[in-house]
């Protein structure tokens, strides 16, 4: 069905399941251990062999022969395959890597060898007996050295995006900031990590994988196996974190693949953590100018963000000037990227791409300048709000409150307490501050569709390729088709995320729960009619409640109504309607941090994040995503970043012990508060998305509240105490 503004009458408006705190009903299975993941399905083939794989040890060459010998006398093994074996394969959709074939090498930890044996234990010792000759190329391995000479990047088909004259108005502002920031490379380091088993039927290809975009990967691997796509399936039930790490196809899916084709049995494959984070993909460091001209009372009249990122050939820049372009008014506007050409392991999508780290630097200049007007920074992003797209001033907004976000949480924070100067406000040995940030994260519509089946039971069951990557998909789609069909969740089957199911949206860039449970709503609009068609009523004079079909005085119990069971199958296309509106998530980000005055330890005492993102579907999971995304926004401002071997072009800290994240239990007291609001533009469903809006402005409100305490100015990340130790005031 074709999504039209306004909808009309919505069964979902009666707000009797959706909207409500329900538990995750897939939580049980988690928690027991009976929700099978990838590397555990053991059920789905007889007589399964192990694959390991082996990564190439240099960044940039050629391989010029692999010695296999030893590793296929070893005991239990069954196949070797090498890179040597195979032309090169395609790339796949949205990937900028080769995952295997042929002799070049792009980056450190690339695949060049699959060794397939009876058990891990043995396929592991087989590959460490593989020996690679290789021919070595210089690299490019360094932003900073590569990024005075990177070339500019269009978005779309305009290398820089300019409105007004940003140079003129900047020279005439009577107050400016010119800044420099830089992000760190970045890991997802979701707890499971990239995991396939492979199942030949004929020439036919079963790939239970760990993967959040199902119809784009079972594309994907026809492309690079060069394959008829109708010959591939892709299954993923449940997917153990991703990210955006698990968007794409990776080497585990291609070479499970390859190498139950060379051993002639099903074979499973696990990357181990390094290769995860050199072999995948990772979120590229940036150096990233914000220029920005007010006038004297807080008024902005020129900005300029311009970032810099590197990738792989052919690859795309980490956008993080994109959020700049919306979130706040001003006249004179100029944005612009570069991209380096880098030949480290593939840069591509982690949560919130080009916003989370974008809003890491914007969010530090916004408060920078409002400190050089001696304006509160609330009050200043408040007086630059905007209800209209600055470049488009014709287009507005469907739905924005960061005016609200910000006040609300003000007020909830105890803002007013704020003492505006650094280093002002001590708890014995600690320095305390206050941090605030804007966050934002636009709403991207993108077609979804679901099949939904009713049985002479009342049961409804509902299939898509949608996937649950710990966010909550089973039990958002199951209060969908509740709620439409007028049933308890008790009655609702959901089967999620098999290519054998309607395409759906797929988890990824905060799209996933608007446009997945807005294809389910279609469906089951279609599935009313045909059983109003069925009873011989109206469909638009019955409803659906308490099991029952009711018209008038009739009323027909579901299942009775169903017959021998009827199935409808539709989706959601929007139109033009993403062009007619500007569609965005806003939130207001606060957070009190403590500083030791003496070792310069950072402790966060309290987090808030107040979130406009239309209809919140499910308030139970939308909060645990958002206090998830909180804590990720605190690894990447304090302690998260990959360390590059400049020399050899690799991620050294690339396991778990190196590469640190924080935990729940760092951080004291987490609040989350959802504004009461529907936006009945963005779908029928009148919803949006906050996975990633929780993340984005974070890591800027946790540097903002370490000057407050400290007054010391970070604009590096992440914000280790070695950045600032000797720069803090002496203790008292």
């Amino acid at each position: 069905m074709k999504f039209e503004h306004p909808a009309g009458l919505n069964p979902i408006d009666r707000l009797t399941v959706v909207g409500r705190p329900v538990d995750r009903i897939d939580g049980p299975l988690k928690t027991t251990g009976t929700a099978l993941y990838a590397h555990e399905r053991h059920d789905v083939a007889p007589n399964q062999a192990y694959g390991v794989v082996v990564g190439a040890a240099i960044a940039r060459g050629r391989v010029e022969t692999i010695d296999v010998r030893a590793a296929r006398a070893a005991p239990g093994v069954l196949a070797v395959v090498t890179t040597l074996d195979v032309p090169r394969l395609g790339r796949g959709r949205m990937n900028y890597a080769y995952l295997f074939g042929g002799a070049e090498i792009q980056h450190y930890h690339q695949a060049i060898a699959v060794v397939v044996a009876e058990t891990f234990e043995q396929a592991r010792a087989a590959a460490a007996l593989i020996r690679a000759d290789y021919t070595p190329e210089q690299g490019r391995f360094d932003l900073a050295a590569e990024a005075g000479h990177a070339p500019l990047h269009g978005d779309g088909d305009e290398p820089v995006h300019r409105v007004g004259d940003f140079e003129t108005a900047f020279a005439a502002a009577p107050v400016t900031l010119d800044r420099t920031y830089t992000t760190p490379d970045q890991s997802h380091v979701m707890i499971e990590p990239h995991a396939t088993v492979a199942v030949w039927d004929g020439d036919r290809l079963t790939l239970w994988t760990s993967n959040q975009m199902i119809a784009w990967s079972k594309k994907a691997v026809a492309d690079i196996l060069g394959m008829p796509a109708e010959k591939v399936r892709v299954v993923s039930p449940y997917v153990g974190g991703g990210f955006g790490g698990k968007l794409f196809v990776r080497a585990d899916a291609v070479l499970a693949a390859l190498g139950a084709k060379a051993a002639g049995r099903p074979v499973r494959v696990a990357l181990t953590r390094p290769l995860v984070i050199n072999n995948t993909t990772h979120r590229p460091a940036t150096i990233q100018r914000i220029r920005i001209g007010a006038e004297r009372d807080g008024r902005i009249t020129a900005i300029a963000h311009e970032s810099t990122s590197g990738n792989l050939p052919d690859g795309s820049p980490e956008t993080a000037v994109a959020q700049t372009k919306l979130l706040y008014a001003g006249a004179a506007r100029m944005i612009a990227m570069r991209l380096a050409r880098l030949d480290l392991p593939e840069g591509n999508a982690m949560r919130a791409p080009g916003e989370a780290p974008g809003m890491m630097a914007l969010e530090i200049a916004i408060d920078e300048m409002a400190e050089a007007l001696g304006l509160d920074p609330v009050e200043f992003r408040i007086r630059n709000d905007t209800q209209v797209d600055p470049a488009h001033p014709g287009r507005p907004f469907s739905y924005r409150d960061l005016v609200g976000c910000l006040r609300l949480g003000a007020e909830r924070f105890g803002w007013s307490a704020r003492d505006p100067k650094p280093a002002s406000v001590r708890d014995g040995r600690w320095l305390i501050g206050l941090g605030v940030a804007a966050g934002f994260r636009n709403n991207l519509l993108t077609k979804s569709s679901a099949r939904v089946e009713l049985d002479r039971h009342g049961v409804v069951t509902v299939s898509t390729d949608m996937t649950d990557i710990g966010t909550g998909s089973y039990t958002i789609i199951a209060q969908t088709a509740a709620e439409m069909l007028g049933v308890g969740l008790e009655k609702v089957v959901v089967r999620l995320g098999d290519s054998d199911f309607p395409a759906s949206a797929g988890s990824g860039g905060q799209w996933g729960a608007n446009n997945a449970t807005a294809g389910v709503y279609a469906a089951c609009v279609r599935l009313r009619d045909a059983v109003a068609r069925k009873l011989g009523l109206n469909a638009t004079d019955i409803d659906f409640a308490d099991g029952e079909v009711m018209s008038g005085d009739r009323r027909v119990p579901l299942g009775e109504a169903a017959g021998e069971g009827l199935s409808a199958e539709d989706g959601i296309e929007y139109g033009s309607l993403a062009k007619d509106y500007q569609q965005s998530t806003f939130a207001g980000h606060f957070v009190e941090v403590a500083v030791d005055a003496h070792t310069g330890e950072t402790r966060l005492r309290r987090m808030l994040a107040v979130c406009s993102a239309g209809r919140i579907l499910n308030p139970k999971s939308a909060r645990s995503q958002v206090i998830g995304a909180m804590t990720m926004g605190a690894g990447a401002a304090l302690m998260e970043k990959l360390s590059v071997d400049t020399r050899r072009g690799f991620f050294v800290n690339h396991d778990l012990a190196g590469y640190e994240v924080p935990v729940h239990a760092d951080i004291p007291h987490q609040e989350v508060i959802f504004l009461d609001e529907a936006d009945p533009i963005s779908s029928p469903m009148k919803a949006k998305g906050v996975g990633e809006l929780g993340l984005c402005g974070v890591g800027a409100a946790i540097a903002n509240a370490i000057y407050n305490a400290t007054g010391v100015r970070v604009r590096d990340y992440p914000i280790t105490l070695d950045t600032y130790l000797d720069r803090l005031p002496r203790p008292a």
